[in-house]
């Protein structure tokens, strides 16, 4: 029993080949490079509307709350088929969920109401199925491939997953370049799209969001650094780390946009590498490359010491960002 009471449902996370595969070849149509391109005009429409909006409104603006959580949560609300209307009922479970602090029965209580509001969802979809991930998984519900538990228990991984990361990569990146001017000055005068996905990269490796969610067993003894890892051992793998070493990096803590980080671990390594790695880069491509050139003189309107950075959270961030111009 005691075994059981611990025992975790199977995920694209906590699994590998063959359970991991058969999870992760259901939802790779859904985020191929390809579609997530075709997102781009969205993607660039949503941004140039909240830039409008922000520029509309009172300074300081909080760039959290008036570009880093709402463009991600617009983008895979869309991708997935989820109403953006439940924003603030999704945003505050997820928020529970990744959040170190949470009690066991708080986690619970958002794992559950997100599954089961998802579940009603992929339900709503088996009849009346969109262009969407949530109907792709009502239909293999339907075709007997997925159980509705493992359905919903997907699509609360891809929600949570879908937003949070790329929205504290957005405020986080945007604090990194105000720190860096020299590094800001390179991204808002150029219009050379790949001088901004190697932006992009680069920030991604400087900043790794996911820190430490990365748990993991040895198969086998291996030796790092002089240590030996016995096989069957727990790890906690340090992706910042990785994105750190000076070897593969060299002067890791500076920031240069123009370097060739496109060999960094910000989205995990191997088989496990995130699923949605691609929709995040053009997330940020698109943001990156707009934000500063139509707001070029943004400057923090606080100090650096005054600002709240999330070091509970899987994933790093900061609380609220405000700015002015």
């Amino acid at each position: 029993m005691a075994e059981n009471a611990h025992h975790h449902p199977d995920t694209l996370f906590n699994t590998d080949a063959p359970v991991h595969t058969r999870l992760r070849r259901m939802l790779t149509s859904s985020f191929t490079a390809k579609r997530m391109a075709a997102l781009r005009p969205a993607i660039q429409k949503v941004t140039d509307e909240h830039i409008d909006a922000m520029l509309a409104g009172p300074k300081p603006a909080d760039l959290v709350q008036a570009l880093g959580l709402p463009i991600p949560t617009l983008m895979i609300c869309e991708l997935l088929g989820v109403p953006y209307e439940d924003h603030e009922f999704f945003q505050h479970h997820a928020t529970v969920e990744v959040s170190q602090t949470s009690s066991a029965e708080q986690d619970r209580e958002s794992s559950v109401a997100l599954g089961e509001y998802l579940a009603r969802q992929i339900h709503a979809k088996t009849d009346n199925p969109a262009e969407d991930t949530l109907s792709d998984l009502a239909a293999l519900v339907k075709a007997g491939e997925l159980t509705m538990g493992e359905a919903s228990l997907m699509a609360v991984i891809l929600l949570i997953a879908g937003h949070e990361t790329s929205a504290n990569m957005i405020a986080l990146g945007t604090l990194a370049l105000l720190e860096h001017p020299e590094q800001l000055a390179l991204l808002r005068e150029t219009d050379d799209p790949k001088v901004v996905a190697g932006a992009v990269e680069e920030l991604l490796r400087y900043l790794t969001i996911a820190h430490t969610g990365q748990c993991r067993i040895a198969l086998e003894d291996i030796e790092i650094g002089g240590e030996v890892i016995h096989g069957g051992d727990g790890i906690i793998v340090s992706l910042p780390a990785a994105n750190w070493d000076p070897e593969a990096f060299p002067e890791p803590d500076r920031l240069d946009l123009l370097r060739d980080a496109r060999q960094h671990n910000a989205f995990a390594f191997g088989v496990h590498q995130c699923l949605g790695q691609q929709l995040a880069r053009v997330e940020l491509q698109v943001v990156y490359g707009t934000l500063y050139r139509r707001v070029p003189t943004l400057r923090l309107a606080t100090t650096l010491e005054e600002i709240d950075f999330k070091e509970d959270a899987m994933a790093y961030g900061v609380a609220a960002l405000p700015v002015t111009w």
